[in-house]
């Protein structure tokens, strides 16, 4: 009998253990350009675990760069159900608001965050809905003692840039976030792949 329950609960763990296989495996595609190859991931993720899809703001991301932008602003909106505070939330709503012309409309509707404690984030979040500006991101970013904080504030900076059709800017920005201020963590992969993106588009 105990064995037969071991069996049960085993069997019953499977579905969220290949769910996080493929979400690593989703991962893995967005740093290396395959974004096609990482929704598709995350899909089969969150169909095998459905806990996870107001959580999944990597497919958020993986959505705006596939051109999805719809699908991303539902998305986001989804994952601030869950992470009410973050400021990133918000931002990547907005660029996908703007991809698909509407920034207008996305800087009066702004989603609301709650006390993101970070630095610049404030700055940025500020920005993002046309109350501040890129030298008030940059000079909270400079005023940190954490490196970290310049390196959110170009990624920024530069992912705005380049939704508005600013992209030289936006390609010194996403330099400096990455060859300057590099990040080992899943924003600085999204840094690397924005630049490689850039990198890769005739200079205007």
């Amino acid at each position: 009998m105990r064995l037969a329950l071991l069996l049960v609960v085993a069997a019953a763990a499977l579905p969220a253990q290949d769910a996080a296989f493929y979400n690593r495996r989703g991962e893995d595609h967005f740093r290396k350009g395959h974004i096609a190859e990482s929704l598709a991931d995350f899909d089969r993720a969150i169909r095998m675990d459905p806990r996870m899809a107001p959580h999944h703001w990597q497919r958020g991301i993986s959505l705006y760069y596939a051109g999805r932008y719809e699908d991303g602003i539902r998305q986001f909106e989804s994952h601030r159900t869950v992470n009410p505070d973050d400021v990133e939330n918000a931002a990547w709503w907005l660029l996908c608001m703007a991809r698909a012309g509407r920034l207008a409309e996305a800087q009066r509707k702004m989603l609301p965050v709650g006390p993101d404690a970070r630095i610049p984030m404030r700055e940025i979040y500020d920005y993002y809905r046309g109350k501040g500006s890129a030298g008030d991101v940059l000079a909270a970013a400079e005023r940190s003692p954490h490196r970290e904080s310049l390196f959110y504030a170009h990624l920024y900076l530069g992912l705005f840039a380049d939704a508005t059709g600013d992209r030289d800017s936006a390609r010194n920005h996403l330099d400096l976030a990455v060859n300057r201020y590099g990040a080992n963590h899943y924003m600085g992969d999204v840094a690397r792949v924005h630049l490689r993106r850039l990198e890769s588009l005739p200079r205007r």
